[in-house]
């Protein structure tokens, strides 16, 4: 099941990189939004391709996306694509390629389908629900993905743009089962974690939305792994306040939950 959704997940994931990667190649402009976080036409541009290529294929779902207007009808479809086109905006005016594009099918509240895809990086990582996490680079075959088992000597992903002094707080508190702290962008950390290259991040800041995290829910949970509330709780999705108000913690095994 949701075979045919994530196949075309992903393709619209790649249909996007032409267009993310012609801009990025370039001296685009920037504009900052009323949140006062960066936007390039690169977002705004992907954001359409991805939204035409599904909607022509699934008419009948429903969409919440980063660079349109929240269409609050979507409550009541049981079929939300939930979108970010460049997550990391900021690493990609930086041009250290550390940017995704996230694409999340959710199904009545749970994440079923999702795709991150690193086009600098030339990888994506993709799951659906009950068949497992992968990971395709360019040049290879895909290749199914776990988390590490490992519950000592840590490694730990901080956010590479918005690092907090809670967040630093809390690697200080654990101090001890923490062997390497790494910075990385957008949903790259999903990744890293889902395919055992590392065992933990978190974000205890509320400015991360739906979009920075539908998607690798799914990969995460199909290595082996989770994302939870600081309170323990599932993230559920297509909510009226699309705000993580509580943050998050990302980790490979329970036994490494932290706050």
């Amino acid at each position: 099941m949701w075979e045919k959704e994530l196949e075309i997940a992903i393709e619209a994931a790649l249909e996007a990189e032409k267009w993310i990667m012609e801009v990025y190649s370039t001296d685009f402009e920037v504009e900052i939004k009323s949140d006062d976080s960066p936007v390039t036409k690169a977002d705004k541009g992907a954001d359409k391709i991805i939204v035409k290529y599904i909607k022509e294929r699934f008419p009948n779902h429903a969409f919440l996306t980063e660079e349109s207007k929240d269409n609050k009808s979507r409550l009541n479809n049981d079929f939300v694509w939930i979108v970010d086109p460049v997550d990391g905006t900021t690493d990609f005016v930086s041009k250290n390629g550390e940017f995704t594009t996230n694409i999340a099918l959710c199904y009545k509240h749970e994440i079923v389908v999702g795709v991150i895809n690193a086009p600098a990086q030339n990888k994506i990582y993709y799951a659906s629900k009950g068949n497992g996490a992968y990971l395709k680079e360019k040049g290879k075959e895909p290749k199914r993905i776990h988390v590490s088992d490992k519950v000592d000597n840590l490694t730990v992903l901080n956010s590479r743009s918005h690092l907090t002094e809670q967040d630093k707080s809390c690697v200080e508190r654990h101090k001890e089962k923490i062997a390497n702290i790494i910075p990385m962008g957008a949903a790259l950390k999903f990744g890293a974690i889902a395919e055992g290259k590392a065992e933990i991040s978190f974000r205890f800041s509320g400015g991360t939305k739906e979009w920075d995290t539908a998607s690798g829910t799914i990969i995460l949970k199909e290595a082996g792994g989770n994302i939870l509330t600081p309170k323990r709780e599932e993230m559920t999705y297509n909510r009226d306040d699309v705000y993580n108000r509580d943050g998050y913690v990302l980790f490979n095994r329970i036994e490494n939950f932290m706050i």
